[in-house]
């Protein structure tokens, strides 16, 4: 069995990464060799710190390509052994609808193989449950929560109107996804931004702000589900400053 070993260097917020693997060895039934290959640049970022393991978003293409051709959505030690200990790895092709799914999904199919000896077939087809009872849950969710908004103007924050048939107000509509995470007291929401872009404003350029946006419903950010994982933490960043500094009265 082979454990590969891992070194990081951190330059925020890339984080570069050597792999060292034997070639050709993932399990034990292969013939072990010397030569060594070196693989550079896997991880993009560390993400956040969930249940004691840290989620790291790695390149996804390049670990198909270097490492393991069938990696896909992310992983865990107990199913990788190329996934160091005490990581879950997520694939940066996913988009942020997906992150929180993978991520559960990751950790729950950890825990069943680590503690309860479950096969990874079994482990896996849990977590999948796992997934739909939050997908059920997130769908019940954006709709109550459309429900419950009052009309909102199709406009920007300078009275800006892209879409001139509309009128002064609109219901929201199709267009909440999940509720991501609360963060200085703001909703972050996950959105539908292709129906965003073709029912409301054809310019809303993959994420927003109430204060920016007036579609937007108050102390909200929404996030483009199209956005990739990788991209995620960097847009609420820069939606939350951005807010600050509008309501600040600054440019």
């Amino acid at each position: 069995m082979i454990f590969p070993t891992v070194c990081r260097r951190c330059y925020s917020p890339i984080i570069l990464i050597f792999i060292l693997i034997p070639s050709l060895v993932f399990t034990n039934i292969y013939p072990q060799t010397k030569k060594i290959k070196e693989i550079r640049g896997v991880y993009r970022l560390i993400n956040e710190i969930k249940d004691g393991y840290e989620i790291c978003i790695v390149d996804g293409p390049l670990v198909r390509l270097k490492i393991y051709s069938e990696f896909l959505y992310g992983g865990n030690e107990q199913r990788y052994l190329f996934n160091p200990k005490h990581e879950i790895w997520i694939d940066n092709s996913i988009s942020v609808e997906e992150y929180r799914y993978t991520v559960a999904h990751e950790l729950n199919e950890r825990q069943l193989m680590a503690t309860l000896g479950y096969t990874y077939s079994a482990a896996h087809d849990s977590s999948l449950s796992l997934e739909r009872i939050m997908r059920l849950s997130d769908l019940k969710s954006a709709n109550n929560h459309e429900v419950e908004l009052p009309k909102v103007a199709p406009c920007d924050c300078d009275k800006t109107k892209e879409i001139p048939e509309l009128g002064d107000s609109i219901k929201l509509t199709g267009i909440y996804l999940q509720l991501y995470a609360v963060r200085q007291g703001i909703s972050i929401w996950i959105v539908n931004g292709s129906n965003v872009r073709r029912d409301i404003y054809p310019d809303f350029g993959l994420s927003g702000n109430d204060l920016a946006y007036y579609f937007i419903p108050n102390n909200e950010i929404w996030i483009d589900a199209q956005i990739s994982c990788e991209e995620t933490e960097f847009s609420i960043l820069c939606e939350l400053n951005e807010r600050k500094y509008m309501a600040s009265g600054e440019d």
